[in-house]
């Protein structure tokens, strides 16, 4: 099987070091392998995505010597493919609507107990299950958040066992014990309204339709790789191999962040820095 892994910028501000860092990463990993490097582009976000940026990605990337093949998938072209997706697990009675936004969660969760710890999944806060009810067969899809109910998820799968393959800081098969999902992920938004999807389902989607055999992406995203892992076995899909790498920090020892004007790859080109320049800030 040919290695092919993919870098997936959103294109709502600009690329920083971090970002460089990650690209130029799986770009030199998939060359060192005789494989392939993928572009994409996860703007499913059109609320915060801009033409502009998108365009400055291609640029930014051109310039640190990154090449893929055209054409760029994009995520706003494969809404049917979610809906679809979404449609097959309605259809098993996996998913479920919620009203709930983010005040009305932390309220439930700190109501019993003010000043407890709350249990933090990879999208925050895990959800108490507020609005789970499993929907009567036969009821329409609806046009509303929709989120997974992860007890019943894990339920489906059945006991055949759950892991990936992880080769970045993390060198093991990692086993993911089902029933902890219930308690560590909870019922995460698969169908945001104003999207209709979410991250988590249209990058596993996205994975298994460009052939990625390698998911190469910052240590941020490991926990919710058991969330990934998941989901590909309820789609019936393959789970990639994952390399989580370090995260590129300023001098506070702070993750970056596109607001991060400071760090953007744009501006150090304006100044006269070189691609070689930018490898040698990240480490490569």
């Amino acid at each position: 099987m040919q290695f092919r892994t993919r870098f997936a910028p959103s294109p709502t501000g600009p690329l920083h070091l971090g970002h460089a860092y990650s690209a130029m990463l799986a770009h030199d990993m998939a060359r060192a392998a005789g494989g392939e490097f993928l572009l994409r582009i996860e703007d499913i976000d059109q609320s915060r995505a801009r033409p502009q940026w998108e365009t400055q990605i291609y640029d930014d990337l051109h310039w640190l010597g990154l090449s893929w093949p055209e054409p760029v998938m994009r995520q706003s072209d494969r809404l049917p493919a979610y809906r679809t997706a979404l449609q097959g697990l309605w259809d098993r009675g996996l998913l479920y609507p919620c009203s709930c936004n983010r005040r009305d969660i932390l309220a439930a969760l700190t109501a019993p107990q003010e000043g407890a710890e709350l249990p933090i999944g990879p999208d925050g806060p895990v959800y108490p299950g507020t609005c789970r009810q499993v929907p009567a067969p036969g009821t329409p899809f609806p046009d509303q958040a929709l989120r997974l109910d992860i007890a019943l998820a894990v339920a489906e799968i059945g006991p055949e066992p759950l892991h990936f393959l992880e080769t970045g800081q993390h060198q093991q098969q990692v086993d993911i014990d089902p029933k902890s999902l219930i308690a560590t992920v909870g019922d995460v938004v698969l169908a945001r309204r104003d999207m209709g999807t979410s991250y988590h389902l249209s990058v596993v989607l996205d994975d298994a339709a460009q052939g990625i055999t390698h998911v190469i992406r910052g240590a941020d995203l490991f926990e919710a790789t058991p969330l990934h892992a998941l989901l590909q076995r309820l789609l019936g899909l393959p789970t990639p191999t994952y390399h989580h790498h370090r995260l590129i920090r300023d001098d506070a020892g702070k993750r970056l962040a596109k607001r991060d004007d400071a760090r953007a790859i744009a501006k150090y080109r304006t100044e006269g820095a070189t691609p070689q320049d930018i490898r040698r800030m990240v480490g490569l």
